[in-house]
């Protein structure tokens, strides 16, 4: 009697296995570029409402600048700090919003007088150099905020 001989030579479904193999790879590779490209996308989210609230905390400083009567002889009190945008400014509310969802707050602090710095073209003792400080605050979409802090002076009597 024959024994049955196995034929260890057959290659019969290797190239079904290859190929689910292949698709494997292919799956998982696939998977791991659709997270990585999730976790970009959140990322530059992220610094997109970084940047707005960082560009209306800089309208801030600007709004500061334009508007000498948050730093000018009316605030020479270190105990009263100036808040601004104020409601009684017309400009305020076409200043906050302007279609983005951006705002911004702060407030001018006045620290003290002291001499007019060395190589600004003012005399000492005649002059002085107004010392204050600004906190500026900017709002973006999703709860988004970034806060300025700024120190600048002014020249006066």
């Amino acid at each position: 009697m024959n024994s049955p001989v196995l034929n260890c030579n057959n290659q019969n479904g290797m190239a079904i296995v290859s190929v689910l193999m292949v698709l494997a790879l292919i799956t998982i590779a696939g998977l791991m570029a659709t997270r990585t490209s999730s976790t970009e996308v959140q990322i530059s989210t992220s610094d997109q409402m970084y940047k707005i609230s960082f560009y209306a905390a800089e309208a801030a400083r600007a709004y500061v600048m334009y508007n000498a009567d948050l730093y000018g002889s009316q605030n020479i009190d270190s105990a009263d700090p100036l808040n601004f945008p104020n409601d009684a400014d017309p400009n305020a509310e076409q200043l906050l919003d302007a279609g983005s969802n951006q705002s911004y707050n702060g407030q001018v602090d006045y620290l003290n007088a002291s001499s007019p710095p060395r190589g600004s073209g003012y005399q000492v003792g005649k002059f002085k150099a107004h010392v204050y400080q600004m906190a500026c605050t900017g709002h973006g979409p999703r709860n988004s905020s970034t806060s300025i802090e700024a120190g600048f002076y002014r020249i006066g009597f």
